[in-house]
This record gives C-alpha cells, sequence and structure tokens, in this order.
C-alpha cells in the first residue's frame, strides 16, 4: 500500500482501494479523538461546542467508511459482524449470571 498522499498517483481498485479505506477510517479515528480531548480541556464553550460538533460529524464519516469497506471486502465483513455478536454474547452471558 502506497501512503495515503500517494493515492492520487495510481487508480486504486481491489484490495488497495480496501487499504486506503482503512486509512480513512483511522484518520477520522485520530480526528474524533483529537476533537473529544480539545473540547474536554477548553473552558470556551462555543469551541467546545463546535469541536463536539464535528467529532460528531467524524463518527458519521466512520460509518460511512466502514459501510463501503465492508462492501469492498467481504472477509471484513463476516468478521466485524463475528466480532459484533461474539460481544453480545458476552455481555448477554454476564447479564444472566
Amino acid at each position: 500500500m502506497k501512503h495515503p498522499l500517494d493515492v492520487t498517483r495510481d487508480v486504486l481498485a481491489g484490495g488497495d482501494l480496501a487499504d486506503a479505506v482503512r486509512l480513512a477510517i483511522i484518520a477520522e479515528l485520530d480526528a474524533i479523538s483529537f476533537y473529544l480531548q480539545v473540547a474536554r480541556r477548553t473552558q470556551d464553550r462555543a469551541a467546545r461546542k463546535v469541536f463536539e460538533d464535528v467529532a460528531r460529524e467524524e463518527k458519521t464519516h466512520v460509518g460511512e467508511f466502514l459501510a463501503l469497506l465492508k462492501r469492498l471486502d467481504p472477509d471484513q465483513a463476516e468478521e466485524l459482524e463475528k466480532g459484533f455478536r461474539e460481544v453480545e454474547e458476552m455481555l448477554e452471558e454476564r447479564r444472566e449470571s
């Protein structure tokens, strides 16, 4: 996989496109973390609202990219669903005990 800034040099398809989407998800998650850290550390209410709003938008972007990744990489989609089910089962077991 090429550096994310090099994506304009070649046509992305298949595994390379899926890798680019994974990098986009990482970038969005990093942005969310940064914006929320700033929001938590500022006393300026207006700035806090802006940073929280932008973080919320980035969360939407993560969902969009995850949906695209699931389409591009069916194995990834299957593993994501498997992970969701495993957590649900663990939580259900805890509720029952």
